[in-house]
């Protein structure tokens, strides 16, 4: 009987964490994706550094571009290592991908950009900027064209269905600018016979 109550027990509890297969959160490699962000924003940095170092009043080498400002491809590469890890980190903690996720990588890359200014206020204050900006544009979509309500949802599909749902009838489409320029209620044909017939005196045959 104990060992009977044991297996209902887990049984329930098992029943309980189990989520459907639509709603199952699948884990993500947050170590390789923060090595593609540090390799991407480093190489951004590179390049920033080697314009920094273009402009420079004095001559240097062009190993300058390591020596001198190489300081600002290690920020670019903390930043974009730091923003991807926590953001998938954050995820597989959470099992939920969602803004939030977005706005914790973004505190602690902003974090790591104001810690060249060697204050706290900095270091909070661009954490908080940066969160606050990442944070809202996966909320709205990640897109600068708004939010998109479906993201599953295929672009030229959602197209058609607010066509579709905001398409008029056709009786007050022809009773505000008429018939004609390929606009035509059914039974057309019959009442243009019947006009050429009043006015003409034509019969026109109806179409096979």
């Amino acid at each position: 009987m104990p060992r009977l109550r044991k297996l209902s027990v887990s049984f329930v509890v098992a029943a309980l964490n189990m989520a459907p297969a639509d709603e199952q959160y699948h884990p993500k490699d947050a170590v390789k994706a923060a090595i593609n962000g540090t390799m991407i924003t480093g190489a951004a940095g590179g390049l920033v550094s080697a314009i920094q170092n273009t402009l420079t009043k004095r001559n240097v080498s062009p190993w300058g571009v390591f020596t001198k400002t190489g300081g600002t491809i290690a920020v670019f590469a903390a930043v974009g290592g730091t923003y991807e890890f926590t953001r998938f980190a954050s995820a597989n903690l959470r099992e939920k991908d969602d803004s939030l996720n977005t706005a914790l990588g973004g505190f602690l890359a902003g974090s790591v950009l104001g810690l060249r200014f060697g204050s706290t206020p900095a270091v909070l204050g661009f954490g908080a900027l940066t969160a606050v900006v990442l944070g809202a544009y996966d909320y709205t979509g990640g897109a600068l064209t708004g939010y998109r309500k479906d993201p599953e949802m295929d672009e030229f599909d959602r197209k058609e269905a607010l066509r579709k749902n905001r398409r008029r009838p056709i009786d007050q489409t022809i009773s505000e600018i008429g018939e004609g320029r390929g606009i035509y209620a059914p039974g057309y044909d019959e009442r243009r016979r019947e006009r050429i017939k009043e006015k003409y005196g034509i019969e026109v045959p109806a179409k096979s």
